[in-house]
């Protein structure tokens, strides 16, 4: 008997977790994956496509190509491109023969439009940084922390109960106390599970949370919107009637009234603007389909836990509605899963709770390990 004691102590002192080496506060990802997705494609997208057109500004020179009259100097078939790209304004008529103008200007703030965009794309991922990401940051440290120490708690009181089983001269009434101690829930861990209730009834995370995804849903359908804009009123006009005849040049009888141009950047534009209306419509869904996941409960992690003595917050149906932190701080914990070393532990042991044979005595981690310590032949069967 002496070798099974010694190798059940082996296994017990071996369940427990370390301490952690280091700081856990740097490791914790306060973004959900499918946020940092969105963040990297809303914002990075038009700066990328924005740059590529300031590039080819920059190589390419002149945006503009005017016909000018072919008594014209090279000098003034500068001035020309130069003044009509200044105004953008195009001189034409309308059915009934009166002139008319257009102003093309949107197409000359287009790139700058863009990086309006970008910033406006950044500001909810700001407000979620500034105004939820704290509170969040020093939940997730503590609820983290707690669980680990929970399933450490969990497997000392299996070695105090085996020494005080071997130590005990009548079994059976080591087995009457055990079985009083959870009725009277002696194993149960107050200050986490009071915590997380607490949680269920605050709301200031998921209210962030929602605003921030409603932001960016308006954003992405303004975005929309204003290119859809573009399109109907300028992106099919890369040719326009410009005039030059104003100020100094309004006399002079060599010039003609309207001059044909044509917009070198057009293709480009247009490109642009259908990649990034494209993407944005796609992405819409992702936004809503992350402010949906807010309407269930994501009860797989916390069921894992429930195999702790005492710890029920789910079969007491303390789980109501879901929208509220405690369910976003579950969805930030399945993020963070990495960081709950108790987690893999748990979880491997209730796979092995699924396999065994004779489930009707098994609840808890504590009943589990018991078995595997070598208590079980001498707890009396029911």
């Amino acid at each position: 008997m002496s070798l099974s004691h010694t190798a059940a102590e082996y296994m017990l002192s071996d369940a427990l977790l370390p301490d952690p080496g280091g700081s856990r506060a740097k490791g914790l990802r306060l973004e959900l994956p499918s946020d940092r997705l969105l963040k990297f494609v809303t914002v990075g997208l038009p700066l990328f496509l924005v740059s590529l057109a300031f590039a080819r500004e920059f190589s390419t020179g002149s945006q503009i190509s005017c016909f000018s009259p072919t008594n014209f100097t090279g000098k003034q078939s500068a001035y020309v491109d130069t003044a009509c790209w200044d105004s953008l304004l195009h001189h034409g008529f309308d059915t009934e023969g009166h002139a008319v103008t257009k102003s093309l200007w949107a197409l000359k703030v287009f790139p700058y439009s863009l990086l309006v965009v970008a910033v406006l794309m950044y500001l909810p991922y700001l407000l979620w940084r500034y105004a939820a990401a704290p509170a969040l940051h020093s939940d997730l440290l503590f609820i983290i922390d707690e669980l680990d120490k929970s399933y450490n708690r969990s497997v000392r009181l299996v070695q105090h109960m085996r020494k005080v089983q071997q130590a005990s001269a009548e079994p059976e009434r080591f087995w009457e106390e055990y079985e009083r101690a959870r009725r009277e829930r002696y194993f149960e861990f107050p200050l986490l599970e009071r915590y997380l209730t607490c949680k269920q009834h605050a709301h200031s995370l998921v209210f962030i949370y929602i605003l921030r995804n409603l932001l960016l849903l308006l954003f992405l359908a303004a975005t929309c919107l204003y290119l859809v804009f573009l399109h109907l009123n300028i992106f099919f006009q890369d040719e326009f009637s410009c005039s030059i005849k104003t100020g100094l040049l309004q006399e002079e009888p060599h010039i003609p009234p309207l001059i044909p141009c044509k917009l070198v950047f057009f293709s480009v534009f247009q490109l642009i603007s259908l990649s990034i209306g494209g993407v944005y419509v796609l992405l819409m869904p992702v936004v809503i389909y992350n402010a949906l996941q807010l309407c269930q409960w994501d009860k797989g992690l916390l069921s894992v836990y429930e195999m702790l003595p005492a710890f029920d917050l789910l079969s007491r149906k303390m789980l109501t509605c879901p929208v509220n932190d405690l369910n976003v701080i579950l969805l930030f914990l399945r993020a963070n899963i990495s960081e709950l070393t108790s987690f893999s532990r748990l979880n491997a042991v209730s796979a092995l709770r699924e396999a065994t044979a004779n489930k009707e005595d098994i609840d808890t981690v504590v009943d589990f390990m018991t078995l595997l310590a070598g208590l079980e032949t001498t707890k009396p069967k029911p």
